[in-house]
């Protein structure tokens, strides 16, 4: 268990539960705006196009949340956004738009919480870390979204834009996908294979250096 009465857990928790909860708020929002530009207001109709976080997140997927900005638990989520392929310009093409239009807004947000530490140098220690902290959290909602595994957008997008005879080759994984995550998020660590981590700890890393100048996490 955390000890609550920790500073460095009191800033750690406030920076990453302010990037997830905005974080969140975006990505969904960023789902559902795209999703309406191009023809589906399945997610307006459905009240998800709006930067008010309740309409976001569930109850279970917010406990989740605030487990994870605690480092009690690995994995939360938002409310999934209500999309209809069917209804979107472009058809598949539209519909991986609609999944980059997710991780493309936790970038955003990112870059935002990061204009006062690459131009405010002299920010207050606690201020400079949750903001930090902020930046971390958007950029990992953007890493792990982008693997290739359903129900994740990485998927969505690949979908989308590979031929018609891959796509009906990848289309069964739909049915099986959240199973083979789990594998790969929970079970795999457990016998000290962390997959994912390999996969988007150069991501980050990366996004790290061109957002905030430096490498501050991982």
């Amino acid at each position: 268990m955390p000890n609550l009465a920790d500073p460095v857990f009191q800033i750690r928790f406030i920076g990453l539960i302010i990037g997830l909860i905005i974080g969140t708020t975006f990505h969904e929002f960023g789902h559902a705006f795209t999703a309406l530009m191009l023809g589906d207001d399945t997610a307006q109709r459905a009240g998800r196009v709006t930067l008010n976080p309740v309409a976001h997140f569930d109850p279970l997927g917010f406990l989740l949340m605030l487990m994870l900005a605690a480092g009690l638990f690995g994995f939360a989520w938002g409310k999934p956004t209500p999309v209809n392929p069917a209804r979107l310009a472009g058809g598949r093409k539209g519909n991986s738009l609609v999944a980059l239009g997710g991780p493309f807004a936790n970038i955003i947000v990112a870059t935002v919480f990061a204009i006062p530490l690459r131009f405010a140098p002299n920010l207050p220690t606690n201020i400079h870390e949750i903001l930090a902290y902020a930046v971390f959290a958007n950029i990992l909602l953007f890493s792990f979204n982008l693997i290739p595994i359903p129900p994740l957008d990485g998927f969505g997008i690949v979908s989308g834009i590979v031929s018609d005879s891959w796509y009906r080759l990848i289309a069964p994984l739909y049915r099986n996908g959240i199973v083979l995550l789990l594998i790969i998020g929970f079970g795999l660590p457990y016998i000290g294979i962390n997959v994912i981590g390999r996969i988007i700890g150069p991501v980050e890393a990366l996004l790290q250096n061109l957002i905030i100048g430096t490498r501050l996490f991982g």
